[in-house]
């Protein structure tokens, strides 16, 4: 299927596998770049090191184009940015917008930077900034999330931008895919459905809660970090959202100390992240620390499948999958389907 984002970034089909991290590597990534999707690796909870790594056992692959994730606010973004030129990624996405100097250097270094937003305003800044494209979310998508759904945000920036416009939150098949395009998408951007897949190296425990779950167990939350972030309804979360200040804190600053080490970064620059994200959000001190403390509840679940200490970021999808494909499988049932409604609808009656 051709659409303007597939001729940007040249894959087969207009479909995006998100970075997600602790979930995003190389082994999902080059599933999905090979099966003609968009594989994003996600280099945030990376040493420079590993990232640098990693890209190349992507590129060992697959001969697809595949995107790196980064942290535009991350002390060292301008360091994963050189290893991104060095190494050829073709594509850089980012989960907050970059500033106009970052997305200049990566376009001078012929690499498409697709930035995410969660509102109107945020896509027409980074357009105006030049980006090539960007993935909007509606609320239904896992994470990080905003209140206003995909079928109202979507037209709303679709209206609002020139550049390809990529559909995220709420989507796992090609009914899904259609509508996006019906807004006027250029695509669509998954992240549960991909988790859910048999090339995710997700433990088997943590996939089967996800299968279990149904939409009710997948709520949003603040008691993790500060911010809304939907996930999985767990034992863990209703600790959280019921334990004191003084408990949550010391926990939190513990597992800040095991992903600073995790990551390479110093306390400084762990500060300096903590700066960005507290910037505008009106966050309490306690609350960024909860932030930095995050990936190693991520962690505690998708990489070491402790269910019972770690968090599990969750689509509202979750509540409707039940099947583990592999990425070839999925892509490929997302397409027919796709082509089988579009067919549908152009048959006479």
């Amino acid at each position: 299927m051709d659409t303007a984002f597939t001729r940007l970034v040249g894959v087969r089909h207009p479909v995006v596998q998100t970075g997600m991290g602790w979930v995003a590597g190389p082994r999902l990534v080059s599933a999905a770049a090979n099966a003609g999707a968009l594989g994003v690796l996600a280099s945030a909870t990376m040493t420079p090191d590993r990232l640098r790594e990693a890209i190349r056992e992507v590129a060992s692959r697959t001969d697809a184009p595949f995107g790196v994730n980064l942290r535009a606010d991350a002390a060292d973004a301008g360091d994963r940015v050189r290893i991104m030129i060095e190494e050829g990624v073709r594509v850089a996405s980012f989960a907050l917008a970059p500033s106009p100097g970052l997305i200049t250097r990566l376009k001078e270094a012929g690499i498409v930077v697709v930035p995410s937003v969660g509102a109107r305003r945020h896509a027409e800044k980074v357009a105006g900034w030049g980006a090539d494209a960007v993935i909007v979310q509606g609320g239904e998508g896992g994470g990080h999330t905003g209140e206003v759904a995909t079928t109202v945000l979507l037209p709303q920036v679709v209206d609002a931008v020139d550049i390809p416009v990529v559909a995220a939150g709420g989507f796992f098949d090609g009914r899904g895919l259609v509508a996006a395009l019906a807004y006027g998408a250029a695509g669509v951007a998954m992240g549960t459905r991909f988790l859910l897949t048999s090339d995710s190296t997700v433990p088997d425990a943590v996939k089967a809660r996800y299968l279990a779950a149904t939409v009710k167990d997948v709520t949003v939350t603040r008691a993790v970090d500060g911010l809304p972030h939907r996930m999985l309804r767990s034992e863990l979360v209703s600790a959280l959202e019921n334990s004191g200040r003084a408990r949550t804190f010391w926990h939190a600053l513990c597992r800040a100390a095991g992903f600073r080490k995790l990551s390479g970064l110093s306390w400084r620059q762990l500060a300096h992240d903590g700066l960005a994200l507290r910037h505008g959000k009106d966050l309490t001190w306690s609350q960024v620390l909860l932030a930095a403390n995050t990936p190693m509840l991520l962690k505690s679940a998708m990489v070491d499948g402790r269910t019972d200490l770690g968090v599990m970021a969750s689509g509202q999808v979750a509540g409707v999958i039940d099947d583990l494909p592999s990425c070839a499988e999925l892509v490929e049932r997302i397409m027919k389907e796709a082509d089988d409604v579009l067919e549908g609808l152009t048959a006479p009656r």
